[in-house]
């Protein structure tokens, strides 16, 4: 029983890493946050991929400043070019994951790590479509016109270069799918995250609260 005692609390320790009581107007205004974010998200749970790609959202837009920094730093350190073309749906998803690692790691918040969490699966969704369009080409471009018009874009290359145009399809669907339970874990966290936090976890004595306080 001891065993399972610890390791339970070591459990909620990875989980919950949070060592301060958060303020109720944080816990409170944090709740509201992620049930309007749940809420805000909805309909990427059931719209198709064809529909997402011709109208991706307003999250778009913070995704594609990243997608294209994903080409170009690459391009300014001489990268390899299918690296190049590849970091830019990489970064996309790699860095809200980066910045969830140093929420959960540095400042030990659980929750701005769910958030972030939310962030890279939403990212990974944005990608989907045109994975699924690299042997179709009919979605718009950042320069406009489509892949057709332009001789292709990034999946199109990508997959033509690891023999597995036939199967862009199949992928966008297990990278949607990815992406959607991402978000789906990270809203479960965020939540279970604000709830033990409300109710379970423990009060540290004053001298630990306030180092140097008698």
């Amino acid at each position: 029983m001891n065993l399972f005692n610890a390791l339970l609390v070591r459990l909620l320790v990875c989980l919950f890493p949070r060592d301060t009581p958060r303020a109720a107007w944080n816990l409170i205004a944090s709740a509201l946050f992620m049930v309007g974010l749940i809420v805000w998200s909805a309909p990427y749970f059931k719209i198709s991929l064809d529909d997402l790609g011709f109208d991706p959202g307003p999250m778009h837009g913070v995704h594609l400043v990243i997608h294209e920094a994903g080409h170009a730093i690459p391009m300014m350190i001489g990268a390899p070019h299918t690296f190049m073309v590849f970091m830019g749906s990489g970064l996309q998803v790699l860095f809200p994951l980066g910045i969830a690692v140093a929420f959960y790691i540095k400042n030990r918040d659980a929750y701005g790590a769910a958030v972030c969490l939310w962030w890279a699966g939403h990212a990974a969704l944005d990608v989907a479509p045109y994975i699924a369009d690299a042997r179709a080409l009919e979605l718009p471009l950042l320069g406009g016109g489509t892949g057709r018009e332009i001789e292709g874009h990034d999946w199109e290359y990508l997959l033509t270069h690891w023999n597995a145009l036939s199967h862009d399809t199949h992928i966008a669907a297990q990278v949607a799918l990815g992406g959607r339970l991402t978000m789906a874990a990270a809203f479960v966290w965020g939540l279970a995250t604000l709830a033990y936090e409300a109710w379970f976890q423990p009060t540290p004595p004053p001298d630990e609260t306030y180092p140097g306080k008698v």
